[in-house]
């Protein structure tokens, strides 16, 4: 991968070649050895591990991961930060952080079945970097780079090979085709990661935002609390203070991502007032059983983000060995209904292949509908009529 324009952080692994693999070892499994720079975001950037020479040294590699490794190089090849490589089980290959940090055979045994652009961003883009598909909101793809890249990423097709961020003069024209659709009343700016750009970078691009009159939230999408939750510095986020309402969708996917760290990170952003959101995308052999899914969006309410969405994965090319039947992702959702607070039950949604948008899919409790009448069922599977009023 290149180096990063001045607009962000350099992305190359210095761990290579520089320490013995003791000591590289114990950086990443001892919390006592660990530097002070440890927590310093741009120094997880720098040291992202990136290489197979390096990763060998800290693990023992099955045979279709040195294969997948090899394999990916350019866009959405290996990168993964040394904090989220901590959280890894090094001796089981089945660990679902694992799963989704390093590649894998599999992403390169392809189905006539997947889509290079799955969701159908590319033809609802009306300006470059803009993607347009519902009525009264508009997503930005300001940049390609993510501090971890994820093995299901359904923008592997423009994700992860690290060029600058969009350039001032491609915001401009994003943003007065914004201004010339006045139904437009809420952004999400993603990528990529946002929170991969420099503060003041982020910010130029809220500030011109936020002057537009008929916008009423801006949303970010990111993973990075995460993947690297120290970015979240009292810096960034007295600078998104500035721009209220302003929301935060992120993307948990298991349990086990959520830590001391990345509870503190969601603490700074919930008490500057950023609600946030957690989108999961169900993925087969990480969190496709109910009590995984039910712990996860229990512990998520710990840390005051709201389950949001559960995504049945997209059709995006070499994912298929993540992906689930819908059944699955149905019988969840119907073995936490009831049986757990309803703040921790998210819409499970299928986003249509081919730009159909989210479609919610769950169980069915409505068994019969006649006239002044329904019957229903709950959670029990008991059996209930409710009389309409004449």
């Amino acid at each position: 991968m290149e180096g990063l324009s001045a607009n962000m952080e350099p992305p190359n692994s210095n761990l290579a070649g520089k320490r013995s693999q003791n000591e590289l070892f114990d950086i990443i499994a001892d919390p006592v050895s660990r530097p002070e720079s440890w927590g310093d975001w741009k120094w997880q950037l720098k040291n992202r591990i990136t290489s197979l020479d390096v990763i060998r040294e800290l693990m023992p590699l099955t045979r279709r991961e040195e294969e997948g490794i090899k394999r990916a190089q350019g866009r959405l090849a290996m990168a993964i930060t040394p904090y989220f490589f901590s959280l890894i089980d090094r001796e089981d290959p089945r660990c679902p952080i694992r799963k989704q940090a390093i590649p894998r055979l599999e992403e390169f045994s392809l189905s006539s079945r997947e889509l290079v652009d799955p969701c159908g961003e590319d033809s609802h883009t009306p300006v470059p970097g803009l993607v347009h598909r519902y009525p009264d909101r508009a997503l930005l793809i300001v940049t390609d780079s993510c501090a971890m890249y994820c093995r299901y990423c359904t923008r592997r097709r423009m994700v992860g090979e690290e060029r600058p961020p969009m350039s001032n003069d491609r915001f401009e024209e994003a943003c007065k085709y914004i201004q010339s659709k006045k139904t437009i009343r809420d952004v999400l700016i993603s990528g990529g990661d946002p929170l991969m750009m420099k503060t003041e970078v982020l910010e130029g691009y809220l500030k011109k935002l936020r002057a537009i009159p008929h916008i009423e939230i801006i949303r970010l999408g990111t993973r990075v609390p995460v993947t690297l939750p120290m970015r979240v510095t009292d810096e960034l986020v007295a600078m998104l203070k500035k721009y209220h309402p302003l929301y935060m969708s992120l993307h948990f996917s298991h349990p086990k991502e959520i830590t001391p760290e990345t509870a503190a990170a969601c603490a700074k952003l919930s008490d500057a007032g950023v609600p946030l959101g957690s989108q999961t995308v169900l993925l087969k052999g990480i969190n496709d059983r109910p009590v995984v899914m039910k712990r996860l969006m229990q512990d998520l309410l710990k840390i005051r983000v709201r389950p949001y969405y559960v995504y049945q994965c997209d059709m995006a090319m070499g994912t298929g060995h993540f992906r689930t039947p819908v059944s699955v992702g149905i019988n969840i959702i119907e073995e936490l209904r009831g049986h757990t607070t309803g703040y921790a039950v998210p819409t499970f949604v299928v986003d249509a292949p081919g730009g159909g948008g989210k479609i919610p899919v769950g169980p069915t409790y409505l068994i019969s509908q006649a006239k002044g009448k329904i019957t229903l069922r709950n959670y029990e599977n008991k059996i209930y009529d409710y009389f309409e009023p004449d």
